[in-house]
């Protein structure tokens, strides 16, 4: 057999063969790096990255856990905010907002002391919360109906509403005052403006179903919506045009997008990975990579400042019984064990 081999290359240079390259091991683009240690009890949601502050912010069942980036420790919390699920930051007025879904409200509270500073009512079922710098506002967005609350960011003030006209998961904006979110019950990705609050495109995102991680090129106008039906669809931002269907894992949540490698990567809960997907040109791309994280691992914060992405879980017991009030349970949860994981290159 081996002179089969070296006999290879001349009967292909003799037949104007060029021989195919040998396979390469693939270098898995993420890594996890460090497993960082909360504790407590109770579910999870949204995690924020604060680059000025140098925190992470991680809605944790009744509170907001906040972990230094610079030592990778706990140094503190935030206090009573049932059912924490989104997290909007604001530096500039040292304030932040947490959206508490059961309630209708969310938690404004003090970057430096992290005291709870009150309660603003929202319209119904909070959950992402977001901190648009173009607008000055603050917006809490419905994942029932639409009616998202609108907050100007240095008050705390509500001044308007945004009826969206769907169940609004992540959004995402272009910096220049033009705001996009996934509808989950619709299926579509819509833009409005941050200031008039007018809804001004609405995009399907079919054959994409039940969309909730959302992510943003601004360069190149392209927005990656990750959906429950296990593919991620990439939109033109400005026309609308459907550039790519990609599969990724179950139980996606969440979806981040790197500029500086083009490389995709979403959340998946369910199996307990990360899809990595690479921008080859705008309009080309490929699945490169699933690096296992841990089920339950379904949102995602990416660290501007190196690109680091960060998740989180805790281990997960037995699967209660259905019931009417609760068709879909999910997983009991082993107190003690909720962690953050970050990843890295």
């Amino acid at each position: 057999m081996k002179n089969l081999f070296l006999a290879a290359p001349l009967a292909f240079a003799l037949l104007g063969i060029a021989p195919a390259a040998p396979a390469q091991t693939a270098t898995a683009p993420y890594r996890l790096l460090r497993t960082i240690p909360i504790g407590g009890e109770g579910g999870w949601d949204f995690l924020e990255v604060d680059p000025a502050g140098e925190r992470l912010y991680v809605a944790h069942g009744t509170q907001t856990d906040v972990i230094d980036l610079k030592t990778k420790k706990l140094v503190g919390t935030v206090l009573n905010t049932p059912a924490a699920h989104g997290i909007a930051i604001v530096p500039t007025a040292n304030r932040g907002y947490v959206s508490c879904g059961r309630n209708n409200y969310c938690v404004e509270f003090d970057l430096k002391t992290l005291k709870n500073l009150g309660t603003i009512p929202t319209g119904p079922k909070p959950d992402a919360m977001f901190y648009d710098a173009f607008s000055q506002r603050v917006f809490a967005f419905s994942n029932d109906g639409g009616k998202s609350t609108v907050l100007d960011a240095n008050t705390g003030k509500a001044v308007g509403m945004a009826e969206l006209g769907g169940d609004v998961e992540v959004p995402a904006t272009d910096g220049k005052g033009h705001i996009f979110v996934n509808l989950e019950d619709k299926s579509e990705v819509i833009e409005f403006d941050a200031k008039t609050l007018a809804v001004l495109h609405r995009h399907s995102l079919a054959p994409g179903a039940e969309p909730t991680g959302l992510a943003f090129d601004a360069k190149n106008n392209r927005l990656f919506s990750a959906c429950a039906n296990e593919k991620l669809v990439v939109t033109d931002g400005k026309t609308g045009r459907q550039v790519a269907v990609l599969p990724i894992g179950k139980g996606v949540d969440g979806a981040a997008f790197d500029p500086t490698t083009g490389n995709v990567v979403t959340t998946n809960g369910g199996d307990g990975t990360l899809t990595v997907i690479h921008q080859d040109t705008p309009d080309k791309y490929r699945v490169v990579a699933t690096v296992p994280t841990a089920k339950g691992a379904r949102t995602v914060a990416e660290d501007p400042t190196n690109h680091h992405l960060y998740t989180c879980t805790a281990d997960l017991g037995p699967t209660p019984a259905a019931t009417t009030e609760n068709p879909k349970p999910r997983p009991s949860i082993l107190p003690g064990t909720f962690r953050v994981l970050e990843f890295g290159r």
